[in-house]
């Protein structure tokens, strides 16, 4: 097979050109090409357009790319981590384009693959498809959306051979292999870089014949940020391990489920191995365990969604946000357990975006919320000014219609039976009357 060439961060970063389409692997700390990256950003380049999952991440060379002015255009997920991003976005000095976590992935996959665009119900009916192609197909409003490809990707592997084959580190697959298929030229910073076949054949996830370039370069702790080691700090109130312990009762032997940010992360520390539930986290596991107890960091672990390191059960498997988001648009995740901030009467969802902070980030949450069979909201059951979050119509942009099936709040449980919101349960310390006080939606009582 061919070999490889193996150059210097300065020569990689010297394929960038002005006005490029840049495409960078990695979710949150893990998996980034941090030096190619710092690399970069101390180059003249200019006028990139930026696409990755996180964009202006502190810490990652997007941020400073961002600072110094070398980004146009930025493309992804989350725009949230850097307020900078946020305000260069809003101020009109860098034009953008937010997408849910799935729909970035599988238009990198797409763009891969030579394929123009496709069609997901992912966003329908929400302000992210204003201005897109719509059709209704196979029963439901799905969005056109067009394939992403870059001139350049850089990306992270563990471990490359002579020949270019490479090898992912845990959950460190994420956007880098779709990437890896998407653009005209793909530089690889690794670990380490090995002689050919030294990687057995069914260890490869990314062939040869996708990579041009290899550049050593071996991580820190510092480069993985906040994930390098686990807190156990963390405290929790009463009232929201009380929320956990009601949706954890939701929950049967054999489900697949995900647990979003917040509240639905408590429900993670109460699920036990007799429990048989099997925790999936979008960048790429499924059989999540436990935070590890060693202290250990996200040089030893993988690492879930909220970019925490995590152990593996037994049985546990990896894979890149392509597929993992395959398996939640294609209805292979049982339950979804996410936050909210409204709920109304017809199972609309609101729960990305709040007033003026239009681009906090969409992340997967519009493809699971859209995706799972089951999806139960967890949240409180009012603002802190006491105005109330299950109401008769969202005013907040929405997440996905018609598509909750049961709300946990500090007060209540509300399920949708026959499409009507019904109060089913009360929560501990909760009356009826302050329900009722607290809810502006409509609703009927079938109270056990």
């Amino acid at each position: 097979m061919k070999t490889v060439p193996q150059i210097s961060l300065q020569e990689a970063v010297a394929f960038v050109k002005d006005g490029d389409i840049l495409l960078q692997g990695g979710f949150g700390m893990t998996g980034n090409p941090v030096h190619l990256m710092h690399a970069l950003a101390e180059t003249q380049i200019k006028d990139l357009t930026f696409i990755g999952n996180n964009v202006g991440e502190p810490g990652l060379g997007g941020g400073r790319l961002l600072r110094n002015g070398q980004i146009s255009k930025m493309i992804g997920s989350f725009f949230t981590s850097n307020a900078e991003a946020v305000k260069a976005a809003q101020d009109g000095r860098v034009a953008y384009e937010l997408l849910p976590q799935g729909t970035l992935a599988e238009a990198l996959r797409a763009g891969g693959a030579g394929i123009g665009g496709f069609y997901t119900p992912t966003s329908a009916g929400t302000d992210l498809a204003q201005g897109r192609e719509t059709k209704f197909l196979n029963g439901s409003e799905q969005v056109f959306i067009p394939a992403l490809r870059g001139n350049v990707a850089f990306i992270r592997a563990w471990k490359a051979d002579t020949a270019g084959n490479l090898q992912y580190r845990m959950t460190e697959q994420n956007f880098n292999r779709a990437m890896a298929t998407a653009a005209d030229l793909v530089i690889v910073e690794v670990e380490e870089i090995v002689p050919e076949g030294e990687i057995a054949p069914e260890a490869i996830h990314t062939p040869a014949s996708f990579v041009d370039y290899l550049v050593i370069a071996k991580l820190t702790p510092e480069d993985l940020g906040t994930s390098a080691a686990v807190s156990f700090s963390k405290k929790v109130s009463e009232t929201r391990l009380n929320m956990a312990k009601r949706a954890l009762k939701e929950l049967k032997r054999g489900d697949v489920v995900n647990l979003g940010i917040g509240i639905p992360t408590l429900v993670a520390d109460l699920i036990t191995e007799e429990d048989g539930v099997i925790l999936h986290t979008e960048n790429g596991m499924l059989g999540v365990g436990p935070v590890p107890n060693d202290g250990g960091g996200a040089m030893d672990y993988p690492v879930n969604a909220g970019k925490v390191p995590v152990t593996a059960l037994k049985g546990a498997s990896y894979f890149d946000s392509a597929d993992s988001f395959a398996m939640i648009r294609g209805k292979h995740i049982d339950v979804a357990v996410m936050g909210g901030l409204q709920v109304d009467e017809a199972g609309n969802l609101a729960n990305w975006a709040v007033p003026g902070q239009p681009l906090l980030g969409v992340g997967g949450a519009m493809d699971l919320a859209s995706g799972a069979k089951r999806l139960i909201i967890t949240m409180t059951h009012t603002e802190k000014n006491g105005d109330a979050k299950i109401v008769p119509v969202c005013d907040l942009p929405l997440t996905v219609l018609h598509a909750v099936d049961m709300i946990i709040t500090d007060k209540a449980v509300f399920e949708f039976i026959d499409g009507q919101l019904t109060l089913i349960e009360l929560m501990p310390g909760a009356t009826l009357e302050e329900v009722v006080a607290t809810t502006s939606a409509k609703f009927v009582q079938r109270l056990q």
